[in-house]
């Protein structure tokens, strides 16, 4: 590793996926919950708002980030299947690590909502016909990408 922002690698997008590589996705996400329920099991406090790398956000923090981001591209893809390339809202992840819900929520509410989050995001993606991962929505901070790239981005 030689980016710590970075710790399994940059993203590199693929725009199409196959069919295998949009099932193994697809169960990924579908796993998330779980693998971070396992990841942070048995920490405490200190733990928890411990930084995992210098500048970086507390592991509270990055447990909280994943539903806050997760449920803005489950937006996203309804969006995208609902409306013809439609622009979506970009957010700032930095200030809302910082927002109060951040750093004072017990960790349990976000694994919860992300479980809640996963189970229709998965119902959603599992029923998606392969035509409409290739739809497309306009990220002002990325251009125009597919589902297959987003689908590929949140796996």
């Amino acid at each position: 590793m030689t980016d710590p922002r970075y710790p399994i690698g940059e993203f590199q997008p693929k725009d199409v996926l196959t069919p295998v590589e949009r099932a193994a996705a697809i169960e990924q996400i579908a796993r998330t919950p779980d693998r971070l329920r396992a990841a942070i099991s048995g920490l405490n406090s200190e733990q928890l708002d411990t930084r995992y790398r210098e500048g970086g956000w507390t592991v509270r923090q990055v447990v909280h980030h994943l539903p806050d981001s997760h449920v803005n591209w489950y937006i996203r893809f309804k969006l995208a299947l609902a409306e013809e390339e439609p622009t979506i809202k970009p957010y700032d992840e930095a200030r809302w690590a910082e927002l109060p819900d951040s750093r004072l929520t017990p960790v349990e509410v976000s694994l919860a909502l992300l479980d809640a989050l996963h189970r229709r995001w998965v119902i959603l993606l599992k029923a998606m016909r392969p035509e409409e991962f290739a739809r497309r929505m306009n990220h002002p901070e990325r251009g125009v990408i597919s589902l297959d790239w987003a689908l590929a981005g949140m796996a």
